[in-house]
């Protein structure tokens, strides 16, 4: 799989050992930078994995900052991009399953490397698990409208037991 993926200041001690990992997992990795710890602005690199992926030129995206917050809301802008800031492996499923996700976006202050390893895993690893009318239209992205059903976003009324959602 193509990889792009890219961090700010606030997440590039982590993004290093993460293009090495996921070399090591034998995926094609576009480093979109930064490369340094040097102070940058997170929507200049964002955009650049976003617009990557939302081309085809990478099948997905990694993208790392203090938060993950302000890349979600930048590369999600994108047509064609689904990005989240994902927290936990059982986030990172769901969000590929239900959403068809393809840019994560993590903490790299306030979540430990070896979460965003296990969270990068699911993500790369889970398929997207439903056609209409779960798929995010892009004429909905695009208008900056998700599409809700009965019972809650994408139709979910109950909430996953954490030990047995697999």
């Amino acid at each position: 799989m193509k990889i792009a993926i890219a961090s700010d200041h606030a997440g590039f001690c982590q993004k290093p050992a993460m293009v090495e990992y996921l070399k090591s997992l034998g995926h094609e990795v576009i480093d979109f930078g930064p490369q340094s710890a040097d102070r940058v602005d997170y929507p200049d690199f964002a955009d650049k994995v976003a617009r990557c992926v939302a081309a085809g030129e990478a099948d997905r995206g990694v993208l790392i900052c203090g938060t993950g917050i302000g890349m979600a809301l930048t590369a999600d802008k994108v047509v064609g991009v689904r990005a989240a800031v994902i927290q936990s492996p059982l986030f990172a499923h769901l969000f590929r399953e239900h959403n068809d996700g393809n840019v994560v976006c993590m903490s790299g202050r306030f979540t430990p490397f070896d979460v965003n390893k296990a969270i990068v895993d699911e993500f790369l690893t889970t398929d997207f698990g439903g056609g209409p009318p779960c798929r995010p239209r892009p004429e909905d992205h695009a208008r900056g409208r998700p599409r809700l059903r009965r019972g809650g976003v994408l139709g979910h009324s109950q909430p996953y037991d954490n030990q047995t959602w697999r």
